[in-house]
Parts: structure tokens; C-alpha cells; sequence
């Protein structure tokens, strides 16, 4: 029964001084909110400074970087001797086609590549595949490196 007893006024005596500590400590910094509308809240954030150097560093690794992960659609490789010109061709013929996309043409030994659109989500990029399936019924889809899109 005693042990009980103690155990009760323990717990009792440390409630009543947690309840006392916050009371002092809201007391203490009361001076430090302003009071004015009741409807307006007020944030301090208080943080390491560490945290500025680390988005600061994430600021400029994004500079860095030559576009964002994303999709386009594929739709013409060749190797050889003409294969630049061929892949012109095809890009040129692209842009005939589909006047409101852009048309990427690229090397990756020994390929010239063409490489159309830049889609965010891999949704849109089979869309557009579908679009220009008539014209170009080899297209697919790959993941890219893609220009940011244009802020409206």
C-alpha cells in the first residue's frame, strides 16, 4: 500500500512542476510576442546555420546540372558516314510536322540520335508518342535530360 502511496504523490509532485515550469517560461517570453490582432499568428524559426549552407549547396548543384530527369520521344538513330545529315533531315521534317515541339538531335557514339519534346511524366511523353505514331510508327519513349519547361 505504501509503495502505492509514494509512487501517487511522486507522480503528483512532478505534474504540478512541469505545470509551474511552463507557466514561468510563457510568463518569462511573454514580452517577446506582439499582441495585437488575436486572428494573426506569429512563427520564429529558429535553425542551424548549417541548414543555409546545405540548401545553398543544393541551390548550386541544380545550377549545375544541364536540365531536369524526364522523357522524349525517340524517333530516328543512324550510324555511318551520312547519318548526321540523315538525322538533320529527319529533325527538319519533324519540325514541319509538329511546329509547336522541338526536335533534339544528338551523338552517342556511333549514333546520331533525334529526340523530340520534353515531358515531365512518362504519361505525357506515350501521349505524344501516340500522337505522331502515324508519322513515325518506330517512336518510343525514353528518359532524358529535358530543358525546364516555360513558366507562364
Amino acid at each position: 500500500m505504501k509503495p502505492i502511496l509514494i509512487s501517487t504523490i511522486v507522480f503528483f509532485f512532478f505534474s504540478v512542476q512541469c505545470l509551474i515550469a511552463q507557466d514561468h517560461l510563457y510568463r518569462q517570453h511573454a514580452e517577446d510576442y506582439p499582441t495585437g490582432d488575436k486572428n494573426k499568428g506569429y512563427v520564429t524559426f529558429i535553425q542551424d546555420s548549417r541548414v543555409d549552407t546545405i540548401l545553398h549547396r543544393h541551390i548550386l548543384y541544380n545550377q549545375s546540372q544541364d536540365g531536369y530527369d524526364g522523357y522524349r520521344v525517340h524517333i530516328f538513330f543512324d550510324a555511318g558516314n551520312q547519318s548526321l545529315s540523315r538525322a538533320t533531315q529527319a529533325a527538319k521534317r519533324y519540325q514541319m510536322l509538329y511546329p509547336e515541339d522541338t526536335a533534339y538531335i544528338s551523338f552517342n557514339e556511333p549514333y546520331y540520335r533525334v529526340r523530340v519534346g520534353d515531358f515531365r511524366t512518362r504519361l505525357d511523353a506515350e501521349g505524344h508518342q501516340q500522337k505522331i505514331s502515324k508519322n513515325y510508327p518506330n517512336a518510343f519513349v525514353i528518359k532524358d535530360k529535358i530543358n525546364p519547361p516555360p513558366i507562364d
